[in-house]
């Protein structure tokens, strides 16, 4: 059993936006040689998620973050001091992690699904840990 720890450093261009880092995480599995296990996300940052989608029709993160928008817009109201109090609630409900299943070398990803880091604060430089674990 191999334990492997990685960090990818992923620098965000607008103030929400969803980018598809499978191809990311997928170039350190193949470094990893792990074949078959599990590799664990996870999003350090209180105004930043983690999440598996579709990953053909570009819509379905603009209608992802539209709805996200209109659920937690921002406001005025919000008593933290440094205003983005949306931000962290998107975080909180979209999550921090996630797992996903190694098979023969690659992701266990369905047809049209992707892993997105989604920034809720930026643009900002972040970074999204990672732990394989397997043979």
């Amino acid at each position: 059993m191999k334990i492997i720890n990685k960090t990818l450093d992923i620098k965000s261009t607008k103030e929400e936006e969803m980018i598809d880092i499978t191809m990311m995480v997928r170039d350190l599995l193949r470094e990893s040689q792990i074949k078959d296990g599990t590799i664990n996300l996870f999003v350090s940052h209180t105004t930043a998620a983690v999440t598996i989608n579709e990953n053909t029709d570009p819509n379905v993160k603009k209608d992802m973050l539209f709805s996200l928008r209109q659920t937690f817009p921002i406001e005025k109201e919000f008593l933290h001091f440094e205003g983005n109090s949306h931000a962290h609630i998107k975080s909180s409900v979209i999550g921090n992690d996630q797992i996903v299943l190694i098979s023969h070398g690659d992701l266990l990803l369905g047809r049209w699904q992707a892993i997105y880091f989604c920034e809720f604060d930026g643009p900002r430089n972040r970074q999204l840990n990672l732990q394989i674990i397997g043979e």
